[in-house]
């Protein structure tokens, strides 16, 4: 199984294309070989594009939620922008995947129950 491969312009961040995630079979193509075959990268100077390779399923939720994403060109990290239902028309304003941030404060919690646990006992 293969992960979705994510290119996009190392100075901005752009997506400029978005290989999909492939189950079953079938061999990974090499940077070069994805140069050579899309349009959208081979009209490009080779050293502006950058690519992360993702694993099968990851962000799944997130790329499901969100209504924007891009690669942050300082951090080279995905970043996702998810709607407002109360502001329809607010501009995008992109920030870690969602599934990260919640892990993090699963973990934030964990590590405080313990500290309160540790500190009662005292």
């Amino acid at each position: 199984m293969i992960g979705k491969k994510i290119y996009y312009d190392i100075n901005t961040g752009e997506v400029l294309l978005i290989m999909p995630e492939m189950g079953g079979e079938y061999r990974e193509t090499t940077f070069e070989e994805d140069y050579n075959t899309y349009k959208v990268l081979n009209e490009r100077l080779i050293n502006t594009i950058g690519c992360i390779q993702l694993e099968y399923g990851q962000y799944a939720e997130d790329f499901a939620q969100c209504n924007g994403y891009r690669v942050n060109p300082e951090t080279l990290e995905l970043e996702f922008s998810y709607p407002d239902p109360n502001q329809p028309e607010a501009p995008q304003v992109f920030r870690k995947p969602l599934t990260e941030e919640v892990e993090e404060t699963k973990q934030a919690i964990a590590e405080l129950a313990l500290l309160i646990t540790q500190m009662g006992g005292m």
